[in-house]
C-alpha cells in the first residue's frame, strides 16, 4: 500500500508516558488492546458512534479513566470536531465511527483533513475478516474508497498487529507533513484474546520524512532576499504546523520584506503588524494579491501555490524568482518551478534563514526595499478592505462579523464555514495569533464550522470558541448543537442568515444574468414570527425562516436569539459572549445582496482584479520589469 510522505515535524512520535521500553505484558482482548493503545498515544478525546462491527472497542471505551467519548450525531460531526480538536490543539485528533455507512460518512472530513493536512486518525470497524469481500451487511471497502485521501491506511485482521499500528498511525499522521490516517478494524480482531504491552516496534520502512533543510540551499535563498528589490514573503499553513510563527515574525523583521498569509495561514504572522499586506488570492486584499505578481522574489514557505491563490496559473508572478520551502517534495515545483527547492521542516528552514540572512547583512549585503514598500504602501491606503452598509438599514454582514472579533475575548477561536461567510470572517476579524482561526480552506466544505468548533473548544475549553457559519451551511450539520448541549461544550455560533446560498449567488450575480437558479433558501418575503419583534405592517427582511433558526436551536438545548437591526447588534453580542453554560446561537438575518470584495474571478489572471464591483485599481505604475 503506498504511503505518500506528507507532514510536520512539529510533534513527537507516540511514546509510553512513563517513558522507558520495559512494559508488563496484559492479557486482553484486541478492543481492550485498541483502547490501552489509544491511551499510550495520548488520544484524551475521540469523537464517534457506535455500531455492530465497531460495538466490541466501545465496551472497554466505557472503562477508559484517560480516554473520554463524545457521542456525535453524524459521523461527519466526528471527523470535522476531530479535525478541530486537532486544529486548536496541535495534537491528532481521532474519530471512531462503524463499517458500512458509518465509515463512508467519515469520507468527507478525511477528504478535508487530507486538503488541509491536518493529523487525524479515523478507526472504523470492519466485518468479521473472513465475510470480506462478501458483501456482508454493512461492508463497505473504506481502505479502498479512502486511499487518495490519506497520507496512509491499515486493514488490521490480527489481534496482535493493533497496538503497533495504532503506534504508527499516529507517527504518520502528526509527523512530517500532517495528514489524515485510517485504521480500518475487523471485528473479529477486536473480539479475539491477545496480549497487549508498551511500547510497540514501529515498523515503517520508506517513511524517512525530510525535516533538516540543505545548507546550499539555504545560502543561495538568503543571497536572492538580500539581492532582491521587491520581495515577498508568501507563508503557507505549513508554517502553523510546524509552529514557526516565531521564527517567522524575527526573519521578516531581520529582512523588512511585505508579508502575505493565505486563508490556512492566517494567525501566522500578526494581522496588526505593518509589514503585513494581508491575504493573497481570489478573495485577497488589494496589496496581497498585487504585492506578489509585482515581486521580483517570492518566498513560499509552507505554501502550495493553490489555483484559489495564483489565479491563472501561467500569469501568476511573471518577474518573480521562486525559493519554494516545504515539508513535502512532491509539492515543490508541482504548480510552479521553484529557482530554489528547499525541502524541510518550516521551523527549521526559517531558523536557518534566519542565520544566513545575518550572515550576508554582516557582509554587507542588506536588500534595500524602499521604492517597493512605496508602492505597496500607496495600494494598501488606496484599496483597504471595506464595506459598504446597506442603504434600507438593515443589517450588514461584514460589520456583524466585524464587531463579533472586535467584542470577543482575547485569544478566541474562530471557525468559518463555507463561502461568503468564510471570506468575510478573513478579512474583518483580526487574528493575532496562531490556532485562532480554523476553516475547510482546501475542500471547502459546507458544515464544517459547528462540529469543528465543537472539536475546538473540546480540545481548548477554557477558550472562547466562534462559529461562523451561513444558513446553508448551518443546515448540513447543525444537529451538533444537541452533542455540545448534552456534552458541556459551550460554542457560540453565529448564522449569517442571508436567505441564499451567498457565495454561488454572487457568482450568478456576477457571472450568470442574475439567473438565481437554486441558490434561494426561503420562498420570498414572509410574514415575521409572532416572536420576532417586528413592527405591526413592517415588512421583515428575508432570511431563511423555515427552518426558525432560534426554535430549532432552543429545542436542541441551546440559547438562542435573533438579531435584525443595526441598533441590536452589540448588546445581542455581548450577551452572547456572557453566556458560558451552554451553546450560545445567534440568528443574524443580514442584507442578501451584500458580496465579497476584492475579487478575481476564477480561471481569470490575478492582474484582472476588482478591489469592488467595477472597480478596477489603477496601479499608477509604468516600471521597467
Amino acid at each position: 500500500m503506498p504511503m505518500t510522505e506528507q507532514a510536520t515535524g512539529a510533534h513527537p512520535q507516540p511514546r509510553p508516558r512513563s517513558g522507558g521500553h520495559s512494559a508488563t505484558v496484559e492479557h486482553v482482548t484486541g478492543a481492550q488492546s485498541l483502547i490501552r493503545s489509544l491511551e499510550e498515544v495520548g488520544a484524551d478525546t475521540v469523537f464517534g458512534i457506535p455500531g455492530g462491527a465497531i460495538l466490541p472497542a466501545y465496551d472497554p471505551l466505557m472503562d477508559s479513566t484517560r480516554v473520554r467519548h463524545v457521542l456525535v450525531r453524524h459521523e461527519q460531526g466526528a471527523g470535522h470536531a476531530a479535525t478541530g480538536y486537532a486544529q486548536a490543539t496541535g495534537r491528532v485528533g481521532v474519530c471512531m465511527a462503524t463499517s458500512g455507512p458509518g465509515a463512508t460518512n467519515l469520507v468527507t472530513p478525511i477528504a478535508d483533513a487530507h486538503m488541509d493536512s491536518v493529523p487525524l486518525v479515523a478507526i472504523t470497524g470492519q466485518v468479521a475478516s473472513k465475510a470480506i469481500g462478501t458483501d456482508a451487511f454493512q461492508e463497505a471497502d473504506i481502505v479502498g474508497i479512502t486511499m487518495p485521501i490519506t497520507k496512509h491506511n491499515f486493514l488490521v485482521t490480527k489481534a496482535e498487529d493493533i497496538p503497533r499500528i495504532i503506534a504508527q498511525a499516529f507517527h504518520i499522521a502528526s509527523t512530517g507533513r500532517p495528514g489524515p490516517v485510517l485504521v480500518d478494524i475487523a471485528k473479529d480482531a477486536l473480539q479475539a484474546k491477545t496480549t497487549f504491552s508498551w511500547p510497540p516496534i514501529m515498523d515503517l520502512p520508506g517513511y524517512r520524512p525530510v525535516t533538516k533543510p540543505h545548507a546550499k540551499q539555504i545560502r543561495e535563498a538568503a543571497k536572492l532576499i538580500t539581492a532582491a528589490k521587491r520581495p515577498v514573503l508568501y507563508v503557507g499553513g505549513g508554517v502553523l504546523k510546524a509552529g514557526a510563527t516565531a521564527e517567522l515574525k524575527v526573519l521578516a523583521e531581520l529582512t523588512g520584506a511585505p508579508v502575505t498569509t493565505t486563508l490556512m495561514a492566517l494567525g501566522a504572522f500578526p494581522d496588526s503588524h505593518p509589514l503585513h499586506l494581508g491575504m493573497p488570492g481570489m478573495h485577497g486584499s488589494v496589496a496581497a494579491v498585487t504585492g506578489l505578481q509585482k515581486a521580483d522574489l517570492i518566498v513560499a514557505l509552507g505554501a502550495r501555490f493553490d489555483d484559489r491563490v495564483t489565479g491563472k496559473l501561467d500569469s501568476f508572478a511573471p518577474f518573480a524568482k521562486i525559493v519554494h520551502a516545504d515539508i513535502d517534495p512532491a509539492e515543490i515545483g508541482k504548480n510552479r518551478t521553484a529557482d530554489v527547492p528547499i525541502v524541510g521542516d518550516a521551523r527549521e528552514v526559517i531558523a536557518d534563514l534566519v542565520q544566513a540572512v545575518q550572515k550576508e547583512h554582516s557582509e554587507g549585503q542588506r536588500g534595500d526595499y524602499t521604492a517597493w514598500w512605496k508602492d505597496l504602501s500607496r495600494w494598501r491606503d488606496t484599496y483597504p478592505l471595506g464595506y459598504d452598509q446597506p442603504a434600507d438599514g438593515s443589517l450588514s454582514p461584514q460589520q456583524v462579523i466585524e464587531r463579533i472579533g472586535q467584542l470577543a475575548p482575547e485569544g478566541t477561536i474562530f471557525a468559518a464555514g463555507v463561502g461568503q461567510h468564510q471570506m468575510w470572517a478573513a478579512h474583518f476579524v483580526q487574528y493575532e495569533k496562531p490556532a485562532t482561526w480554523l476553516n475547510s480552506g482546501g475542500a471547502g466544505t459546507m458544515g464544517y464550522a459547528v462540529p469543528a468548533a465543537m472539536g475546538a473548544k473540546a480540545g481548548a475549553p477554557g477558550q472562547t470558541v466562534w462559529a461562523i457559519d451561513g444558513d446553508g451551511c448551518f443546515q448540513m450539520t447543525n444537529q451538533e448543537l444537541t452533542t455540545c448541549a448534552l456534552n458541556n461544550i459551550p460554542i457560540k455560533v453565529a448564522i449569517i442568515n442571508n436567505g441564499v446560498l451567498g457565495m454561488v449567488r454572487q457568482w450568478q450575480t456576477l457571472f450568470y444574468n442574475q439567473r438565481y437558479s437554486n441558490t434561494v433558501l426561503h420562498s420570498g418575503p414572509q410574514a415575521a414570527a409572532p416572536d420576532s419583534g417586528s413592527a405591526a405592517g413592517k415588512q421583515p427582511s428575508a432570511g431563511t425562516r423555515v427552518p426558525d433558526f432560534v426554535k430549532l436551536s432552543e429545542a436542541m438545548g441551546c440559547y438562542a436569539i435573533r438579531c435584525e437591526s443595526p441598533d441590536d447588534l452589540d448588546k445581542v453580542i455581548e450577551e452572547a459572549n456572557s453566556i458560558n453554560d451552554r451553546p450560545v446561537v445567534v440568528d443574524f438575518i443580514v442584507h442578501e445582496d451584500a458580496m465579497v470584495w476584492p475579487m478575481v474571478a476564477a480561471g481569470t489572471s490575478n492582474d484582472e482584479i476588482l478591489a469592488a464591483r467595477d472597480v478596477r485599481p489603477d496601479f499608477g505604475d509604468n516600471e521597467d520589469d
